[in-house]
C-alpha cells in the first residue's frame, strides 16, 4: 500500500487544473439571486486588520447543489463526505454538437458513443458535460441567451441520460459548464427543470457553472470538490479541482 506522503508527491508532480470561476458581483447568475456583495467591516488602517463581510446566494458562480436543493428527505451540504467529493473523473465532449445548435441535450446514444472509444464508465464516478459554454462566461447576455420571447437557449442533459447514468452506471454526481441542468428550452417548454429534480431526488449531487473541461483528458483524471462546511444550506459555492 503507498504512504500517504509518497501518494502526495506522486499527486504534486501531476497537473492540476482549477475547475470553478472567479467570483465577483458581475459574472452570470441564476436570477433568484442577489448578486454577491462584498463590504469592509475593518480595515488595517483603522482596525489593524481587514475583514469582509460577504452575502452570496447558495447557489452562485460555480457551485455543488446537494440532493435537497430540490428533493424534500434527501442529503444536505454536510451529509456529503469529502471522500464522495474526491472522485474518478470522466469528460464527455458534445461541444461539436452545442456550436451547432446550442438548445441540444445529451443523450443516452451519446454516451454510448463515447463509451465505445474510452470504455465503459465506471461506477461511482464523476461526469462532466463539456459544452464549451463557459467561453462565453465573461458575457452574461452570451452566457445566459435568451431570445427576444425570453427563452433561454442552453445546452443540457436529457432526462434518458441521467436515468442511464443513475440506473445502468450508477454515478456518483454529474457537472456541466451553465447555469442550469436542463437545457434552457426544455425548461420554458415543460415548465420545470425535470432533470434536475430527477437527479437530485436519487440523493446524489450535481456541480455547476464549471469551467476549464476542455483542458482535461476524456478519463484518467480525479476531481475534487471543496466548499465551506455551513449547516442547513441546498448548496454553495465550490472550490473544484481536476488532477491528471
Amino acid at each position: 500500500m503507498t504512504d500517504p506522503p509518497k501518494l502526495l508527491k506522486e499527486l504534486k508532480d501531476k497537473k492540476w487544473i482549477s475547475l470553478s470561476h472567479v467570483v465577483t458581483s458581475d459574472i452570470p447568475h441564476f436570477e433568484a439571486f442577489n448578486k454577491l456583495k462584498t463590504e469592509d467591516i475593518a480595515t488595517i488602517d483603522e482596525d489593524g486588520f481587514w475583514g469582509n463581510e460577504i452575502t452570496i446566494g447558495s447557489q452562485y458562480g460555480t457551485h455543488i447543489d446537494a440532493p435537497n436543493h430540490f428533493a424534500k428527505g434527501t442529503r444536505d451540504l454536510l451529509q456529503i463526505p469529502f471522500a464522495e467529493r474526491c472522485l474518478p473523473l470522466y469528460v464527455i465532449d458534445i461541444s461539436h454538437k452545442v456550436e451547432k445548435n446550442p438548445d441540444y441535450e445529451i443523450t443516452k446514444e451519446d454516451i454510448l458513443d463515447f463509451e465505445k472509444e474510452h470504455g465503459q464508465i465506471e461506477p461511482k464516478s464523476f461526469l462532466a458535460l463539456r459544452t464549451d459554454w463557459s467561453k462565453k462566461f465573461h458575457d452574461k447576455e452570451a452566457f445566459i441567451n435568451k431570445d427576444d420571447k425570453g427563452i433561454e437557449h442552453t445546452p443540457g442533459w436529457s432526462l434518458e441520460a441521467l436515468k442511464f447514468l443513475h440506473e445502468e452506471r450508477d454515478l456518483t454526481a454529474i457537472g456541466h459548464e451553465n447555469l442550469n441542468t436542463d437545457p434552457g428550452l426544455k425548461l420554458y417548454e415543460n415548465k420545470a427543470l425535470e432533470a434536475e429534480y430527477y437527479w437530485l431526488s436519487q440523493d446524489k449531487y450535481q456541480v455547476e457553472v464549471l469551467t476549464n473541461l476542455d483542458k482535461l483528458p476524456a478519463k484518467g483524471a480525479i476531481i475534487t470538490i471543496s466548499y465551506p462546511q455551513i449547516s442547513n444550506v441546498s448548496g454553495f459555492s465550490a472550490e473544484v479541482n481536476a488532477i491528471y
